[in-house]
């Protein structure tokens, strides 16, 4: 501190020195010392500080000028409230100055300390803004200097962009002081005039926002010269852009203004009416909605307006020389022809309708399309690119729309997609021009556009690759193209092969070749990269695999390999060309191995060498795996014996991706090499394996089952394995641990049991021992002790894998299963996997003739436990699958006749029909169950409704044509509540994530079920909206041309009804219960569902009308909509901006609620929760543009950084959200 003491008053005594390159280094040792955190300065320094910084920024010298005022940067942030104001003062004063030096670097200064006030309602910032802003109201009037108005209306507009709110109360003189600034003659001063208003409306209050519309109206409706209009219109543009969603309620007075002076004749009135309208659309997309075919007109009207040119003449010139004419242009140049900026309003303003407006897709198809393909011609460069991205726009619509409508669903009249498909042909046609101009960036816009094309309607171009190759080959041939243009080819030629035929561009290799290959060579590595993916793509393009073809491709074969070698020799070369290049060898190999067995001697070895290599290795896995894959059975010796063992290695290595590619890439080995195999090959992999055979990773081990299967299957392997122990001692003792897992499931499992089976098929190990191993968990008065109840099932069904290898062994099984089932001294853990065992068994094989089998499982329905009963349940219906004669008249009996037992033999019947996937299995059958089921329909039990409902869903699936029809007559000819609730909530169960026949005839009825929606009876509405949840869930496309009759009945179950709310007794207790808590969490689930999948067909303003009102009612219904709101922040942020002021109120009562002392422990964990939760909103909402500037928003986040608890978990909440941000760019 001593030393600071000297040392600071040193510096300011050298700033006073006479010689400039003194004063420039004591100025820049003071900035290192202010940036210091541990700098302190006392009252006398800080004011000798500050005012040798102020006297520097008038000295003659700019070096020292400049960094006086970054000195103040930091000094601003050290010093106390007192000389910030003295620096604030000066600054202002010399921005009046009469030396433009000094008020320029005054200017500069200002911006500088306003840029580094601490953000957020903190004292000094409230301070420093209000000392400021009265000055530059001053500066602003000063209309005898022009220049001292332009730097502060720069200043005001970043004043007010960060401290806005803290200016509430200046805002009426800001805005007295701005609006004669619009008729200022200077046009800078009227543009930077805009730009502050266009602040300033974020934080005003809304009578000052209406205040400022009136003005601006009433000046638009003078009779002035247009000039006074275009600035107007522009100020109401740039409103609109900056506090759209206060905007829409003044939209109506506003429009048909704008729209009237479109007809001016002045185009730069035009221009400007246009990009009005084009912020009108996109801010206000609810109040615009029906202006949009009047301004759809206008944008179509205008993309043409070219007065100045004839296009005819030019495309007779064009067609005579076939584009070569260069200076076709400069004929038509006319500095006086604003024309270009009409149509180039036009085109963004259609660009931002398209993007909106998605219900509106097939309208655009009919009508915007064939304008703007038409408009391709356009003469300037800059309007055709933005016509290319109008239509860019179109067909992303277009493809987030099939996105989410199944195109099996597609009616087969006029579509989206059938449009575009006829309009293909003259869009090339159009395209196919611009493909041969000089103008890079027309070019590239055609390539983006193309591409989109083609991800929207895959094999678009198959009849138009002809046309497009002369343009492909001037794009990559062309003498000084630039890179991107290269590259942004090579990018659309691969997407061209990967998504049309193969036989299409077999007439056009000749000509594509040679462009990839001078690609591949040329010196900038992203151009080599990207010609070398292209040429992967061509590898399998020439010789498809996978369909028969005649064309000949060996000429190019030698070329190919030529340089796809070149480049994977190479070691100076980027990580993403060698990586290109290993791909590329992989599939050439791959591809036409068979052909280059002269070669594999060469490449082979060099690949092995990239697999050592630790940056090249996993690329590499996956090139030898393509190979290794290969239906050509390509000869790998030369490298097998070296890359075994570094395989192997690759097992022990912490990186979870180059894991599952190795082991891709051995069972590929494994299995297509057969022959080249032995097991002192495979040892070094094989001894890695047990390590991956665990529950962390369900994925790598079921990898791993697999590779071991495909070894077992090797006679010699296999044998050796046994022989020397490895197999029982160090590989099986890991799997066994792996089936007690209660993660097992799925694909592992399955993997598992197939393994089971080949050990026993391949004679690896006989069926009773595996039997006695895999049994032991279960057996012995210890079972199940020591393993979860979900690995019952797991064992159950390897057990069963190992049985039906042998007929023998499956019987003796079955006895012992029975006798374990049947005794009384066996525990019920033990008894419950032997049911499921025999379940497992019972599913493939006939059991019917295994004596006592019936008696002994019905035996068990008797039992004390639960898990033995469900276990008794499983077991007969699985049995029932290998003999349907014998057991299924039994089942539909016992339903009928044991009623204690009824909802197990549901369950029973439930497990049939679920077996029973083939369709006629159950043909014979069908009426019985469906007349049993019918039966059982309108039991009082809920739970027996629910499986009736699953079996008869279920059983729909099987004969959809006649039984959906049935359920749909039974809906409307019955009274009764129960058989509604049952009928609907069997619907549920049939729709299903998968395709199903049902679908079409579903589509066309399932109106009728979802219509009780609007039942009297109170259940009855409520399953209705669980089967629309699900619906909207699995399958959107059933509901989404009904949601405009639905949605309305679901926002009505949304409300909260006193009717339902009662008070009920406890002791001395009043306890409240809501009837209708349940309908209406149903309710808010379903809406949190139709914002994910059916987003396009939601009215987003009535939809956050009741998310506001969920924001107010119970708990459950709490954390949901506060889900829904931070969806909603992300999915549509305009619309949530436009609600800010009604949303805050609402999440400010959750976090400031407090708990009553003598609440249960859940109650405070709810209310924490809550919290949490309300926070996450917070944190959404400040994270959509322009929020931070809501007074609402800003006096929470300050209420918040009040409060320590609130503060403290607000933080970790950011944290958590920057971290999960980070997150998901890692994972792209």
């Amino acid at each position: 501190m001593s030393s600071m003491s000297y040392h600071i008053p040193n510096l300011l005594d050298k700033m006073t020195s006479t010689d400039k390159d003194l004063r420039f280094m004591a100025t820049n040792d003071l900035m290192v010392e202010l940036q210091k955190d541990s700098i302190k300065l006392d009252d006398e320094s800080e004011r000798k500080v500050v005012r040798m910084i102020l006297k520097l920024l008038e000295d003659k010298n700019g070096e020292v000028q400049n960094l006086a005022v970054k000195c103040l940067g930091p000094l601003v942030v050290k010093v106390k409230e007192l000389q910030v104001e003295t620096i604030v003062d000066t600054l202002c004063n010399n921005m009046v100055s009469d030396k433009e030096q000094l008020r320029d670097i005054s200017s500069i200064a200002l911006k500088t300390v306003i840029n580094e006030l601490p953000p957020g309602a903190s004292l000094q910032a409230t301070s420093v803004c209000r000392r400021i802003i009265v000055q530059l109201c001053r500066a602003i009037s000063m209309t005898t200097d022009v220049s001292v108005q332009l730097e502060a209306l720069d200043i005001l507009a970043d004043l007010l962009s960060r401290f806005g709110s803290l200016l509430v109360n200046y805002h009426a003189n800001i805005l007295e002081a701005l609006l004669p600034q619009l008729c200022s003659p200077r046009l800078a001063v009227r543009k930077r005039t805009i730009i502050a208003l266009g602040h300033l409306v974020l934080s005003c209050s809304i009578d000052l926002y209406g205040k400022l519309i009136d003005h601006l109206l009433e000046c638009i409706q003078r009779k002035q010269d247009n000039s006074a209009t275009r600035t107007y219109i522009n100020a109401v543009a740039a409103i609109s852009r900056g506090a759209g969603h206060r905007f829409g309620e003044h939209l109506e007075r506003v429009l048909p203004l704008v729209v009237a002076h479109c007809q001016a004749d002045d185009d730069e009135l035009r221009e400007h009416c246009l990009q009005a309208l084009e912020a009108f659309v996109d801010k206000c997309p609810k109040e615009v909605t029906p202006h949009i075919g009047t301004i759809l007109g206008l944008c179509l009207r205008f993309l043409s307006h070219d007065p100045n040119y004839n296009y005819a003449v030019d495309e007779e010139e064009m067609d005579d020389t076939d584009g070569d004419d260069e200076d076709n242009e400069d004929d038509y140049s006319d500095d006086d022809d604003m024309s270009w900026k009409v149509r180039r309003a036009a085109a963004k303003c259609l660009e931002v309708v398209i993007a909106t407006r998605r219900e509106m897709l097939l309208e655009f198809y009919r009508t915007v399309s064939p304008e703007l393909i038409n408009r391709f011609k356009e003469r300037e460069e800059n309007v055709k690119a933005d016509i290319f991205h109008a239509y860019i726009s179109l067909l992303r619509q277009t493809k987030a729309s099939t996105s989410v409508v199944d195109t099996d669903f597609m009616d087969d009249g006029e579509s989206p997609l059938t449009t575009l498909q006829q309009q293909v042909p003259s869009l090339v046609k159009g395209i196919h021009r611009q493909l041969k101009e000089r103008s890079t960036k027309t070019r590239q816009g055609c390539f983006s556009l193309l591409r989109e094309l083609i991800l929207v309607l895959k094999g678009a171009l198959t009849d138009h690759i002809g046309m497009l190759m002369p343009g492909i080959q001037y794009s990559l041939g062309e003498r000084n193209a630039s890179s991107n243009m290269k590259i942004d080819t090579l990018v659309f030629v691969h997407c061209l092969l990967a998504n049309h035929p193969a036989e299409v561009f077999h007439p056009h290799v000749d000509r594509l070749l040679p462009c990839l290959v001078a690609a591949v060579n040329d010196p900038f590595y992203k151009i080599t990269a990207e010609a070398l993916h292209v040429l992967q793509e061509l590898v399998r393009v020439i010789r498809p695999l996978d369909t028969a073809s005649k064309f000949d491709f060996t000429p190019y074969m030698g070329e190919i390999y030529t340089v796809t070698l070149t480049k994977l020799r190479a070691a100076d070369i980027d990580q993403e060309v060698k990586e290109r290049a290993i791909g590329c060898m992989g599939q050439l190999v791959s591809q036409m191995g068979d052909h280059l067995q002269a070669q594999l001697p060469v490449c082979l070895p060099i690949l092995l060498d990239r697999l050592r290599n630790e940056i090249t290795r996993l690329t590499t896995v996956k090139a030898l795996t393509m190979i290794a894959a290969s239906p050509l059975k390509v000869d790998v010796r030369v490298i097998l014996g070296e890359a075994l063992p570094i395989l192997g290695s690759f097992l022990r290595k912490n990186q979870r991706a180059l894991k599952l590619a190795t082991l891709t890439l051995l069972d590929r080995l494994v299995v297509n090499y057969p022959g080249f195999l032995t097991a002192e090959l495979l040892q070094p992999a094989l001894t890695e394996l047990p390590a991956l055979l665990t529950e962390a990773d369900l994925h790598i081990a079921q990898l791993s089952l697999a590779v071991l299967s495909s070894v077992c299957h090797l006679a010699q392997p296999a044998a050796a394995l046994v022989q020397s122990g490895f197999m029982v001692k160090v590989l099986l003792p890991p799997v066994f641990k792996l089936t007690k897992s209660p993660l097992l499931q799925g694909a592992a499992l399955r993997t598992m049991s197939k393994f089971f089976t080949v050990l026993v098929t391949r004679e690896i190990l006989p069926a009773d021992r595996l039997l006695a191993m895999l049994l032991e968990p279960v057996s012995g008065d210890a079972a199940g002790q020591h393993i979860n109840k979900q690995a019952y099932s797991s064992i159950a069904q390897c057990v069963a894998a190992v049985c039906l290898t042998d007929a023998r062994v499956t019987e003796e099984m079955v006895r012992r299963l029975l006798r374990d089932i049947k005794s009384s001294s066996v525990p019920d853990a033990r008894r419950t996997f032997a049911l499921l065992a025999v379940a497992e068994i019972g599913r493939h094989v006939d059991l019917s003739g295994v004596e006592g089998l019936r008696q002994t499982i019905l035996a068990s329905f008797g039992s004390q436990s639960e898990e033995v009963k469900q276990a008794t349940s499983y077991a007969l219906g699985s049995v029932a699958c290998g003999n349907l004669a014998q057991f299924l008249p039994f089942v539909l009996n016992e339903i009928e006749t044991q009623h204690k037992r009824q909802y197990l033999l549901l369950h029973s019947l439930k497990e049939i029909i679920s077996c029973s996937s083939e369709r006629d299995s159950l043909q014979h059958y069908q009426e019985g169950i469906w007349d049993n089921l019918f039966r059982h329909c309108q039991s009082p039990e809920e739970g027996t409704r629910n499986v009736v409902a699953e079996c008869l869903g279920k059983l729909t699936l099987l004969h959809p044509e006649t039984l959906l029809p049935r359920l749909q007559s039974a809906l409307h000819a019955t009274d009764s509540p129960l058989m509604r609730t049952t009928i609907v909530t069997a619907i549920k169960f049939t729709i299903t994530e998968q395709p199903q026949p049902v679908d079409a005839l579903l589509r066309h009825c399932i109106g009728d079920f979802l219509a009780t929606i609007g039942d009297p009876q109170l259940e009855v509405r409520r399953v209705a909206l669980v089967a629309l949840n699900s619906a909207a869930h699995n399958k959107p496309v059933l509901v989404r041309d009904l949601l405009d009759t639905l949605l309305p009945q679901l926002y009505n179950e949304t409300k909260v009804r006193k009717e339902l709310i009662r008070e009920v007794e406890m002791g001395p207790f009043k306890h409240t219960v809501d009837d209708g808590l349940d309908l209406r969490k149903a309710g808010y689930e379903c809406m949190y569902t139709l914002l994910d999948s059916c987003l396009d067909r939601l009215d987003i303003y009535t939809f956050l009308n009741h998310v506001e009102e969920g924001l107010k009612d119970d708990y459950d219904i709490k954390m949901l909509t506060y889900l829904m709101l931070v969806r909603l922040a992300t999915l549509v942020p305009n619309a949530v901006l436009q609600r800010l002021d009604r949303l805050v109120d609402p999440l400010r009562t959750t976090c400031s609620a407090k708990v009553k002392q003598n609440s249960v422990k859940q109650e405070f964990e709810k209310q924490d929760e809550l919290k949490r939760s309300a926070l996450r909103v917070v944190v959404a909402l400040l994270a959509i543009p322009d929020a931070d500037k809501n007074l609402q928003l800003s006096e929470f986040v300050s209420h918040i950084k009040s409060s320590p608890d609130l503060q403290a978990l607000f933080d970790s909440i950011q944290h958590d959200s920057t971290s999960d941000s980070a997150a998901m760019m890692d994972l792209s």
